[in-house]
């Protein structure tokens, strides 16, 4: 059984953040394209701080209308040139409010895109390892974005979801299908329990697929993500696991 696993959201996207973050260890803060603003950025991070949640960077594509939920056409240059943008603006708003940022994880469809496709994994890669070597890549446990990211000797931490249906083949279900996302605070529990205790998760056809996790996400855009998020705190707690911010944990 694992001894310890961090628990992480993404905030900073215009949901009730407050309602949230107290049962976190870590939080991904939206960085002005798919969401947010140099404002939300500074409040976020300030609030986190209060709390002792460990803060990293959450860029996505530039397309508010989707919630960067859809893969934008762009070239690889274009792509760099707005993880480096939001790269700087979450730098400015941590510099502001005096908090040390530990990790960055994709939103959305740039999440997906880089666990699907090698050009966009090793762009965002690149890009993050030449402004901020030292910080976590977060991704999706088994991996594309993983793989290669500790190929370039990166640090890494391997993410599992407590509140989202997988498919046999390990990805999640897309958000349209039936059952994609969890709303029973017992359901999630049980399966984040599961991910970290047992290292198993079962898929939407019943099967038991291995995956190995350092960090849970569970969704604050989710209804009732509050009452889920202390369910699965108090779950993992009463298992005797521990929960640590990804900036504190044994690597």
């Amino acid at each position: 059984m694992s001894q310890e696993v961090d628990l992480n959201a993404d905030l900073g996207e215009g949901f009730d953040d407050a309602s949230i973050l107290p049962f976190l260890s870590s939080c991904n803060v939206a960085c002005a394209a798919h969401a947010g603003s140099p404002e939300t950025m500074r409040s976020t991070l300030a609030a986190a701080k209060r709390l002792g949640v460990s803060c990293g960077a959450h860029p996505g594509y530039p397309d508010r209308k989707n919630f960067g939920r859809r893969e934008m056409p762009l070239t690889l240059a274009e792509l760099s040139a707005t993880i480096s943008e939001q790269i700087d603006l979450i730098l400015q708003a941590a510099s502001d409010t005096g908090v040390a940022l530990s990790h960055i994880k994709p939103h959305g469809a740039l999440y997906h895109g880089s666990n699907r496709r090698l050009d966009t994994a090793r762009c965002f890669l690149e890009t993050v390892a030449r402004r901020q070597p030292a910080w976590v890549i977060v991704g999706q446990a088994g991996s594309l974005l993983l793989e290669e990211a500790r190929r370039m000797g990166l640090r890494v931490a391997a993410e599992g979801f407590a509140d989202r249906l997988y498919l046999e083949d390990g990805t999640l279900a897309p958000r349209g299908v039936a059952g994609a996302v969890f709303d029973s605070a017992e359901k999630a529990a049980a399966q984040a329990l599961s991910l970290v205790a047992d290292e198993t998760v079962e898929a939407s056809n019943g099967a038991r697929l291995s995956v190995k996790v350092e960090t849970i996400c569970l969704h604050g855009d989710t209804p009732g993500a509050a009452a889920l998020a202390r369910a699965i705190r108090s779950r993992l707690e009463e298992a005797g696991i521990e929960i640590r911010p990804l900036a504190r944990m044994g690597r």
